[in-house]
């Protein structure tokens, strides 16, 4: 009988750590099980320069969504944004990819406006700004272009 309950012991101190190894797994890595909460917008820019699935979305320093998607459309990049229901953005807020960093990790800033018209949700954010390429910069320097 001591054996059972030191092995049901043991099984329920594997089970408990394998339910928190799980729920830090889905915090730590941001996603999101049941479903985003939030609403979603979306941004053309003409290069999308490194930025990825899930990189966050950045007002004011502040992160207030992640990126959910990138896709090709007429050869832009159509970038689709997650964010949380609270957060209302301009009809004229301008949406650029700028880098954490000199070579850190790409993410979406968006610039509010002043326009009383706010974006619905599935709404294109008019105003982008691509990505800053480092090596045409470096390029255009070396070779006098600047």
């Amino acid at each position: 009988m001591k054996k059972f309950d030191i092995e049901l012991a043991v099984g329920l101190f594997m089970v408990a750590g394998i339910i928190c190894l799980g729920y830090l797994t889905i915090k730590l890595g941001k996603m999101e099980v049941l479903g985003d909460k939030g609403y979603e917008l979306q941004a053309v820019f003409a290069n999308s320069g490194g930025l990825k699935n899930g990189s966050p979305v950045v007002i004011a320093g502040v992160e207030v969504g992640r990126v959910k998607h990138i896709a090709l459309d007429d050869y832009e990049a159509k970038v689709v944004m997650n964010l949380p229901l609270d957060v209302k953005i301009q009809e004229d807020a301008i949406a650029s990819i700028k880098t954490k960093g000199l070579i850190g990790e790409k993410f979406v800033e968006i610039s509010v406006g002043g326009s009383e018209r706010i974006l619905e949700p599935g709404d294109l954010i008019r105003e982008t700004e691509p990505a800053v390429d480092l090596e045409q910069l470096i390029s255009n320097y070396v070779f006098g272009k600047l």
